[in-house]
């Protein structure tokens, strides 16, 4: 839920007329992603301070009945599909011509992958459903032949392949204040309840805090050189905010505060 920050980042990129020449979503950021390349303002925000409301999108009850307490299905292909209430316009997303990766965990390696927008079609949105698939509180998802847990997991900020991509500077969006660093034993329950069944995506998640912070503070070494510019909420606007927090309007306050922080895209990228 605190992929809203995003959203308001996006939506004002929308409204400014920026476009990246290559985009990489993590997790709820690759959700964020598809409808600011489709050109689709507001639509995100509908998603989280609306449809995240219902019991179809998330609750116990889908939990205790699938394994799975998001229904990525209901999200992304129920809602999202072309006949769908709040349809992504994949025509519009593929036109764009913008070279876009999103970041999952494969379930068996604990190891990163990276599908692109190739390999998505109109109403298959499985690469955004594996890289929100959040453990601990889903089954891995299952896609292309392979399983797979978010792609914040393994590889949260990966500016680099923006790098690599050929990119020589980079906005990165945190969902995070930039003062915060990842407590490993934050993830210590998660990792008991991955052990037994994925012991590779159990040893990722203890290595998490450490990926985490490590490229944060990469990002902000080259911020300081001009390279990079983060984007980020601050402790305020995300206090009592969780990942499945149901607060529609810090929710909103917090897409309000991204939309703000985001106005220094315009100068960054002139």
């Amino acid at each position: 839920m605190r992929g809203s920050f995003g959203a308001g980042v996006f939506d004002f990129c929308l409204d400014a007329g920026i476009w990246f020449d290559y985009a990489i979503g993590v997790s709820a950021g690759s959700a964020n992603l598809t409808s600011y390349l489709a050109g689709q303002r507001g639509r995100n925000l509908v998603f989280y301070t609306d449809f995240a409301f219902r019991k179809e999108y998330m609750s116990l009850a889908h939990f205790m009945r699938t394994g799975n307490y998001i229904n990525l299905d209901y999200i992304y292909s129920t809602l999202s599909n072309s006949d769908g209430e709040y349809p992504l316009d994949y025509p519009a997303l593929a036109a764009r011509g913008v070279p876009f990766d999103v970041v999952v965990t494969d379930a068996a390696t604990g190891l990163p992958d990276y599908f692109s927008l190739d390999s998505m079609v109109q109403d298959d949105y499985g690469a955004v459903k594996a890289s929100c698939c959040v453990p601990g509180v889903n089954r891995p998802y299952a896609w292309h032949g392979g399983r797979y847990f978010d792609g914040g997991a393994s590889d949260p900020i990966p500016f680099d392949r923006a790098f690599a991509a050929g990119c020589d500077r980079a906005v990165v969006v945190l969902t995070r204040p930039r003062e915060y660093r990842r407590d490993p034993k934050r993830d210590e329950p998660t990792i008991r309840l991955l052990k037994r069944r994925y012991p590779a995506v159990a040893e990722t998640m203890k290595r998490r805090a450490e990926v985490y912070n490590r490229q944060l503070e990469e990002a902000l070494a080259f911020e300081v050189e001009g390279r990079v510019l983060v984007i980020a909420p601050d402790a305020a606007s995300v206090e009592g905010l969780k990942t499945l927090t149901k607060d529609r309007s810090a929710i909103r306050g917090l897409y309000d505060k991204g939309y703000e922080e985001a106005q220094a895209i315009a100068a960054f990228v002139q």
